[in-house]
Order: C-alpha cells, then structure tokens, then sequence
C-alpha cells in the first residue's frame, strides 16, 4: 500500500475509473478516503431519485472499500448478510454504468444477485443467513482443495437471529477457515475504549505478536508439574484482559479469535487489521467493525430509522419528494386501530420482529410501553413467544411483513394452529410490494397459510374493513391472519363504529349474469372498475369482494357456479395454491364441475424489482387486464361484439 500522495492524484474523480476491485490495489490510504466520499456522494444522489437502502450503505462505505482491497475477489468470496448493505460493493464491482438504474424496472437489483455479477456470491434478502452460507462456501472449499478466503458480512441485528448463532456454533465446531466481519452501528462504547481496542486488536494481529504468544503457550505446556497449570492460568487471564476490554468473550467461547471492536471509518485500521487477519493461521476470525448508520449525510444520522429504506427525497432538505395525497396507508390505519382497540381491552399486547416503525406499532409502544416487544429479527421467536402469551389469556397480535412471516412456518404450524391459541398475525406488505424485489414480494402468504388447520384468513378490500377485520378478529377464540397490502389506502370514510362481520361471508358489490369476478383484497376495487368497464361493453358481470380465503363462502361460490357458469378469480398471490386454487377446490368438493374458469394472480415465478403499477400492469392486475381477462374467459361466440370493443382496452 503506497503512502505517499499528490495534489493531482487527490483532484481526480476516482471513482470513474474504478472497474473493479483490482483498481483499488495501488491506490493510496488517502485516495481511498477520497474514494469513500465520491461513493457516498454517488449513493445518496442515486437513492434520493431512486429510492432506496441509504442508512445501512452509508454506513459501510469505507468497510467495502478496505474489503475489496486487501482480499482478491471474487476468488475470495464476500457474502453480504440481508444484503441491503451492498451499493458500494456494487459500484466496485464493474456495476457503477449501470447505477443509476437501482432497484428499476430491469435494472440491477438493491441486493446481491448471482445472475447480475460473479462477484454476488449468494442471493440474499432476509437476515442471518451470511454465516451459514459462508461456511458452507468454506467447507467445500476445502473439500476441493481450495485456498481462498471465505468472509461472512452480518450486522449487530442480524447477528442475533437464531440462525446466525447455528452457523457461528457449527463454524466453531468445525474450526473452518471463515472470516465473519460483523458491522456493529448500535453498541455504544466510548472513544477512548475504542481507541484502546483498535489498538490492542493491530498488536494481537500481528505476525510478531502471534508467533510469540504461540511459542510462549508451547514453552509453558512443557515445564514438568505445573506446566498445564500454567498453561491454563495465562489463558484464563488473557480471556479476563480480554473481556474487561473488548466484547469478545461469547465469540472466543464459540471457537473463534475475536478482534476488535475496530473503527468501522478509518481506512488505515481497517486495512491494518484486515491484512494482519487475512495473514494469520487458518481458523475462525471474528473482525468486529464499529460504523455510523447515515454516515456522511446529516439527515440519514439524525434519523437512520427514517432513511433505513426510504422513497425518491430531495438531498438538501432529505424530505420525501412523493406529493402527499393526504390518504394514510394501510399501515397507518393499523397503527390508529390498534392503539383505539388496546385502550378498551387490557388483554391486547403487540408483537414485533425488528419492524416497530415499519409496522405501525410505533405509536402502541409510546402508549402502552409495558404491552409492547419488539423481538429483534427473530420471527419464529415472535411467533411462539405469542403463542405463550395467549396460552395465558392475553391476545397476542403480531405484526409481520408477509417475506418475513414465512420464516416462522413451523411455529405458526406446531405453536398457534396445532393449539388453536388465538393469536392475530398482521400481515403487512402482502401482494406485490415494489422496488425491493423477489425477496421482498408478499406474494406466497394464502399458499402457505390457507393449509394450515384452525387458522382464518383474511384481507380486506378498504381500509375501513382492515379495522372491521380486526374487530372481528378479537371475538374469534382461534388464530387469525389478516393480510393487507403497502402503500396508501383507498381514501373511503371510516365508520365510527366496528362490527364482527359474518364469518366466512362474502360481499357482492354488483350482479350480473354473465360471469362472476370473485376478488380479494387488494384486487377489489380494480375488479368493480372493470364490471363497469366490462358493462360499457355490453357484458353484465357479478363482482364479489371476497373478504376470507379461509373459509370460503362456499354457499356463494357455488351459486354463482351454477347460475353465470363462468368464474374469473383475482388475487395478488402465487396462483399455485392461492384464493383461486382454493375457489377450484370449493367447485370440487361440490361436485360442481364444466363451470368455465380463470385464474388471475402470480404465475409460477418469482417477481422481480419493479414498481407496483408496473407489476400489477404486468400481470393483468389492473382493471383493464381484469376486464381484459373476463371478456376473453367468456366464449367467443356469443360475445364477439362484446370482445371487439375489449380489443380497445389492450
């Protein structure tokens, strides 16, 4: 690494001619500092038009940088834990032409993808996963004879998963040669003690240090009698030193050599400590790194929360460029009604897994603080720590995006529905939910939910029925999941009052003879735009807001089987499995069959990183793909004026 350094080298835009992680290898401490900046400043312009990760990628700008220049990848391989921490990484791996199209429509995804560089060495999108996969990376490394490095990216958040500790137990266990960074932007610990740390981690590190401390453990084991005993002392207060120092006891327990914390924002330590890592004898390493979430831009560190994941914002005010439309989201409705409903009822607790701001329950937690958790990335924790709760009398609701309600399948099967515990799970983020892409899409929730015995399942049409649903919720002694969508709701009046809806009923929103659309949740209100679209076209269609997927109203199923013969579903889930399959299954069970029928929903793949109008345009899930769909459902003959005037839609 050369030290020296110009006035005309420090001028020049860096970034621009770095096409991969080879460029940085002759570039200096102080020209990599400049680099930081020139990516800060790329990041933040770029995610205030794009939207996006700002918080967690500012914070691990230098982090990258000393990464990708002390090891070789992609030979060595780097595997980011959730993923949303990967900009610069990206815009050093040959990506920074293709920059500006973050998180569009066919452009790179806000997360590593396998398919987009050979230097994302796993798709990821969830938390807790980089430890695991790296030592699976590790192990066949070695099984094939391999020498490369294996480093494992996870932060103080997701290093408290469940499965993180499984893979730092088995890496420990194994002595695999794995390096785990882990980006620590949460504990507090004072500069000078930081110093010291930073420090004390460059000494133990080092070649002379190492080679000593080993020949001295060596020397002690062979002094006859109290060798071993001596042997053990050194050790124990070495262990004590450490502890009383640095945090890294629990990891040394584990079976691996802890170094740090180190200051996650000086290039120099950053690159001392990693080459002295990269250089020690081949054993688990944990590098514990101290970063700033927002580091580098004033709003992102006052508020890192807010600029976690954040829409288009303009960067001088770092307020959100979105006009307001004065209409709340779903989530915000959800917040207001649960506060309203927990002031009338001392049983109702609220349940989070990390997600307290983005699932409204920021507002529950100022309020009732003592009837409020928040887990930590920890859902199959959250589930069956509800399940507990209610086995005592309380009435659990746990709110959940729906990606990150699948990681507590088991628990949801064995803990809530085997027991019939009336828990109410918020199923927040369902359907198509944006730019983050397939790891992120609601879109698997009924397929997986709907199998499960004991369980109603839910999704309203407007947020004035999320509310009623809720209601209705808290007067059914068994576990309820009540699926609602992101973004804003449809602006309809709230009714002062809430009523327990017939259960299982659904809502007929117009009648016509020639074919029933059969639509749940979001899909409702384009599903009635379409009838009317449909009938300008001379076509007369009965719409159903559907309101449960589980149980089906079957008896209104089947009376429109029989009377229209023709039954258009429509949902924003996976078809394999989803409402539509369900309304397939009801037909069967009835032995109603020659009903004609089509299915609108997800096809058999995962969805990319798109808005939501582009998606929903994609899959025929605006009112006029649904009018589209209905008019070609219908036969041919007898509709042909009908379809002639749908050509127009198209």
């Amino acid at each position: 690494m050369r030290e020296e350094n110009t006035t005309d080298q420090i001028s020049t835009n860096l970034l621009d001619h770095i096409t991969s992680p080879a460029d940085l290898k002759g570039l200096t401490v102080d020209e990599l500092a400049q680099l930081a900046e020139e990516i800060r400043t790329t990041i933040i312009t770029t995610v205030a038009r794009t939207g996006g990760h700002l918080s967690p990628n500012l914070g691990v700008v230098e982090l990258t940088i000393a990464l990708h220049t002390v090891f070789n990848a992609p030979e060595d391989k780097i595997i980011w834990d959730v993923g949303h921490q990967c900009y610069t990484h990206k815009l050093l791996t040959g990506r920074r032409p293709l920059f500006s199209t973050l998180r569009q429509y066919q452009g790179i995804s806000g997360f590593p993808r396998r398919s987009e560089s050979p230097y994302d060495v796993f798709d990821v999108g969830h938390s807790g996963t980089s430890i695991s996969t790296a030592l699976g990376i590790a192990e066949a490394h070695k099984i094939k004879g391999g020498q490369h490095n294996i480093i494992a990216v996870i932060g103080d958040g997701s290093i408290n998963t469940g499965l993180a500790f499984e893979g730092l137990n088995h890496t420990g266990h194994l002595k695999s040669s794995l390096i785990v960074v882990l980006n620590d932007n949460e504990m507090s610990i004072s500069p000078n003690v930081g110093a010291l740390s930073s420090y004390l981690s460059r000494i133990i590190t080092g070649k002379a240090y190492n080679r000593l401390h080993s020949e001295m453990l060596k020397f002690l084991r062979t002094i006859p009698s109290i060798g071993p005993i001596l042997h053990r002392a050194v050790k124990q207060a070495e262990g004590s030193f450490k502890a009383f120092i640095v945090p890294g006891l629990l990891f040394e327990e584990l079976g691996f050599k802890y170094v740090g914390p180190i200051q996650g924002h000086n290039i120099h330590h950053l690159l001392e400590n990693l080459q002295n890592i990269r250089d020690l004898p081949r054993r688990p390493i944990l590098f514990h790194v101290l970063t700033k979430k927002g580091k580098g831009y004033g709003p992102a560190e006052e508020d890192s929360e807010l600029f976690h994941g954040i829409g288009p914002f303009d960067v001088i005010s770092g307020k959100p460029r979105k006009a307001k439309t004065g209409l709340k989201s779903y989530t915000a409705v959800f917040s207001d009604l649960i506060v309203s409903l927990a002031q009338d009822d001392p049983r109702i607790v609220a349940i989070t897994a990390g997600m307290t701001s983005g699932t409204g329950l920021t507002q529950f937690k100022n309020v009732f603080p003592d009837r409020f958790f928040d887990v930590g990335i920890a859902e199959p924790h959250a589930v069956t720590f509800a399940a507990g709760l209610a086995a005592e009398g309380l009435r659990p609701i746990v709110a959940l995006y729906s990606t990150f309600l699948q990681r507590a399948y088991d628990q949801l099967f064995q803990d809530i529905c085997l027991q019939k515990l009336p828990v109410i799970f918020a199923v927040d983020r369902g359907g198509l939910v944006g730019d983050d892409g397939p790891t992120h899409h609601g879109v698997f929730d009924f397929s997986f939910l709907r199998s499960l015995p004991h369980l109603t399942i839910m999704a309203p049409k407007d947020e004035n029925e999320l509310r009623h649903m809720f209601y209705t919720g808290l007067t059914l002694n068994a576990p309820v999941a009540i699926r609602y969508p992101r973004g804003v709701a449809e602006g309809v009046p709230l009714d002062q009052t809430l009523d327990v809806l017939p259960f299982g009923k659904a809502e007929t929103l117009s009648e016509g003879g020639d074919l029933a659309i059969l639509a749940i949740g979001k899909t409702v209100i384009p599903a009635l735009h379409a009838a009317s679209l449909l009938e300008e076209s001379g076509i007369r269609a009965t719409v159903v807001n559907s309101r449960f997927v589980k149980p089906l109203d079957e008896e209104l199923i089947c009376a429109l089987a029989r009377t229209c013969g023709t039954i258009l579903t429509v949902e924003e889930n996976a078809l394999a499995g989803g409402f539509g399959s369900a309304v397939l299954e009801c037909l069967d069970h009835n032995a109603i069959y020659g009903v004609r029928t089509k299915r609108l929903g997800i096809p058999d793949q995962f969805v990319e990183h798109a808005s939501q109008e582009i998606l929903r345009e994609k899959f025929s899930l605006t009112e006029q793909g649904i009018a589209i769909a209905a008019g070609e459902l219908l036969d041919a003959k007898s509709s042909r004026k009908a379809m002639s005037r749908l050509v127009n839609l198209r």
